[in-house]
C-alpha cells in the first residue's frame, strides 16, 4: 500500500499539482484495495490523513491570528501540532490552501467508497451470544464464521477502554486461537465447552458467535468489521 507522511501536504516544495499527483497515486492503492474488498489498514489510514488535514485548517486559522508559521510535524501521542515560524508568503499560503481543500474532498469522496462497502459488510454480520453471557464479559471468544461454511475461526478478545480528547472509547484486542471444521460435532456450544476446558482462568467466558453468508478477505475485511460490530454490539446489550 502507498503511504503519505503524515505532513505530505506542507512537505518540501508546496505546488499544487506536485501534491495532487502524490496524492492521487496514493488513493489510486487504496481504491484497488477497495475493488478487492479489502478495507483495512487503508481505510483507517486514509480516516487517519483526512482528520489530519482537517485539524491542519481548523488550527492555521488560530495560527495567522498570532503569527505566521508554518507546520513541520504532528507529535501522534500528543496530538498536537508543531510549527515552525516562517515569514509570511500570501503565494505559498493561497497555494497551501488549494492543497487542503483539494485534499479534503479527494479523501472524503474515497472515504464514502469505503464507508458504503464497511456498511454493506456490517448489515450481512449476524451477532449472537453462545449460551449463557456472564456478568463480566470484557474477556471471552469471538467464533466467526463466513460463507464458505467449512470453519468456525476461534479468537480470544479483550476489551479496552481508552481515553482521547476528554472522551472515552471502546476498544478490543483479539488473538486467533484456531479453527475447527464446521460439521454436526463442532457446534459452536461444543466449541464453547472445549475452550472452557482448555482454559480454566475463563472457567464462563462470554462467547459471541458471528456469521455471515458472505466470502471475504478475513483478516483485511471480516475479522476488523466483526470486532467493531461486537463492540457495538456488547455496549448495547450491557446490564
Amino acid at each position: 500500500m502507498g503511504t503519505l507522511s503524515e505532513t505530505w501536504f506542507a512537505d518540501g516544495y508546496i505546488d499544487f499539482e506536485l501534491k495532487k499527483y502524490t496524492l492521487l497515486s496514493y488513493l489510486q492503492d487504496i481504491h484497488r484495495a477497495f475493488n478487492q474488498n479489502k478495507l483495512y489498514p487503508q481505510l483507517a489510514d486514509i480516516v487517519f490523513h483526512f482528520n489530519n488535514l482537517r485539524a491542519f485548517r481548523e488550527n492555521k486559522q488560530l495560527m495567522e491570528q498570532q503569527f505566521p508559521k508554518r507546520l513541520t510535524g504532528i507529535d501522534l501521542e500528543k496530538l498536537m501540532l508543531l510549527y515552525e515560524k516562517v515569514s509570511e508568503d500570501d503565494e505559498m499560503m493561497q497555494e497551501l490552501e488549494d492543497i487542503i481543500a483539494y485534499g479534503l474532498a479527494a479523501m472524503n469522496d474515497t472515504i464514502r467508497d469505503g464507508t458504503e462497502i464497511y456498511e454493506f459488510v456490517q448489515d450481512k454480520l449476524h451477532i449472537s451470544p453462545v449460551g449463557l453471557v456472564p456478568l463480566e464479559n470484557t474477556a471471552g471468544y469471538l467464533l466467526l464464521c463466513d460463507g464458505r461454511y467449512s470453519d468456525t475461526l476461534v479468537y480470544s478478545y479483550h476489551l479496552t477502554i481508552f481515553e482521547r480528547h476528554d472522551e472515552q472509547y471502546r476498544g478490543i484486542r483479539t488473538q486467533y486461537l484456531e479453527a475447527y471444521t464446521k460439521d454436526l460435532v463442532h457446534t459452536c456450544e461444543h466449541i464453547k465447552t472445549i475452550l472452557i476446558r482448555k482454559n480454566n482462568q475463563l472457567p464462563n467466558p462470554a462467547v459471541y458467535c458471528v456469521e455471515t453468508p458472505l466470502v471475504l478477505p478475513v483478516n483485511e475485511t471480516l475479522l476488523p468489521v466483526a470486532k467493531r460490530s461486537l463492540v457495538r454490539y456488547i455496549a448495547l446489550n450491557a446490564a
